[in-house]
């Protein structure tokens, strides 16, 4: 390292003064460049400098109202209060000490067994939801002395390799080929075709959302899950219901698969555990299967994180329980997401451009129709037709600075995943300004328009 180098190097006081330009171009040339152009695209790229509760302020001290929340991890909101003072009680605590047993993990890992269903007692620990997944999976095969692994079309459960294998979008998955082997795709919502596999192969787990989030909110028909979980214990497999998106509170229960009563026998978390503050992921078992996979001090470090239930992660995941359950944010994620519901199936009834409104809680999915080619007034033909949802964002952010975003395997939905701390008066405005919208660009081609002009002037402004 050259003296050159070292004099480069950005400060935290340097890197807060950045410009947006700055900013952009920075991620441009040292982060992911087409993701910067593609975020560049419709204005998405504004410089955010401050954030609480619901809302947020850019640079320039205007306020936007998020309805996005972090897909589904801001359960509690933008820096919480308590959160944040949970995080400096502990400030002079060890934050990562591995020859020890953390007290604060002990805690976390007390009350997520208090809440969840049925007879999940033990805890691991991680980082982020794909490596809770990751983890479920490797527990289920060793304690199952199996590897088959079932998953969904269309279902989402992240990244990384082992979960990029169960994950039901191939977009996402042939450039990774070869995945994991022996990992069989069935129908989401069809039980017929879940059985007829059980009696094919002999797997270790089945894995499955509650909702599919990044699916584009789809719910499995009513009993579904009921049967899932029935076929699961008959054919003696592992039932993995992930709850990363959906769970503490998200959809009017403390857990999506509550809805049904079902109890599984791995249960995946992450997102909202961290309070919006600090990462956090778990995987939760019963002790009878905990035991199978490493029960004893031989297979006791099979499965190990460096970062996982480290202090501050595990005091901010006891400060969001509290706040969820004291302030009785999942019943209010309940009324308010009825009340959201009804607003937005009345937009539905009303413009032909929305194709379907789903939702239950604060989990909601705006459909909207998928039509057209605008290459001749700017737009290319995937963008025209692959990502309505995203145009109607652009709307949002820029003309009325509601921030929201499609879902990942379906671009022309767009999620309504407000925090659970989210206001009446909020929802009405997202409602009005939706309507206004609408109304105002009737047809496809008039809002595709309206988002080339916003393309081009950003795309004039940061070339200037």
């Amino acid at each position: 390292m050259n003296s050159k180098t070292i004099n480069n190097l950005f400060s935290l006081e340097d890197t807060i003064a950045l410009s947006r330009k700055e900013i952009h171009n920075l991620h441009k040339q040292y982060v992911n460049s087409g993701l910067t152009t593609l975020m560049g695209m419709l204005d998405f790229d504004k410089h955010f400098v401050e954030a609480e509760g619901t809302s947020i302020w850019d640079i320039e001290g205007n306020e936007y109202v998020d309805f996005l929340g972090g897909y589904g991890a801001l359960n509690v909101g933008h820096n919480h209060p308590r959160v944040l003072e949970a995080a400096e009680k502990i400030k002079k605590y060890p934050g990562i000490l591995q020859a020890s047993l953390p007290p604060l993990a002990g805690a976390l890992a007390h009350n997520l067994a208090c809440i969840t269903p049925g007879q999940l007692e033990r805890t691991f620990f991680c980082n982020s939801g794909t490596e809770a997944v990751e983890g479920a999976l490797k527990l289920a095969r060793a304690a199952a002395g199996k590897k088959g692994l079932v998953y969904c079309e269309n279902s989402f459960h992240g990244k990384t390799l082992g979960s990029l294998s169960v994950t039901g979008r191939e977009k996402y998955q042939q450039p990774f080929a070869p995945l994991v082997p022996e990992c069989y795709k069935v129908p989401f919502g069809d039980s017929s075709a879940l059985e007829k596999i059980f009696k094919t192969i002999t797997p270790a787990a089945f894995i499955v959302e509650p909702v599919q989030g990044e699916g584009g909110i789809l719910f499995p028909p009513d009993g579904y899950l009921s049967k899932v979980r029935d076929l699961c214990s008959k054919y003696e497999v592992l039932l993995i219901v992930d709850e990363i998106q959906t769970g503490l509170g998200r959809t009017g229960m403390m857990f999506a698969c509550e809805h049904e009563n079902i109890e599984p026998d791995i249960l995946c978390l992450a997102k909202s555990l961290g309070g919006g503050i600090i990462p956090a992921g778990a995987f939760m078992t019963t002790d009878v299967i905990w035991k199978k996979a490493f029960g004893s001090p031989d297979k006791a470090t099979l499965h190990t994180s460096t970062f996982g239930g480290n202090s501050r992660a595990a005091a901010a995941g006891l400060a969001t329980l509290e706040i969820l359950l004291q302030g009785d944010l999942i019943t209010k994620a309940q009324e308010n997401g009825n009340y959201f519901l009804d607003k937005l199936k009345k937009l539905e009834e009303k413009y032909d451009l929305i194709k379907q409104v789903r939702g239950r809680g604060l989990m909601i999915g705006i459909e909207f129709e998928e039509t057209g080619n605008l290459a001749n007034i700017g737009v290319t033909q995937k963008l025209s037709q692959k990502y309505m949802a995203s145009l109607i964002a652009a709307e949002l952010l820029n003309n009325y600075k509601i921030i929201t975003a499609y879902t990942l395997n379906n671009p022309n939905v767009i999620r309504m995943e407000p925090p659970l701390t989210v206001s009446r008066e909020q929802i009405e405005y997202v409602c009005s300004s939706l309507e206004k919208i609408l109304s105002q660009h009737r047809g496809f081609f008039s809002i595709a328009a309206s988002g080339a002009k916003t393309f081009l002037k950003t795309f004039t402004s940061k070339n200037s």
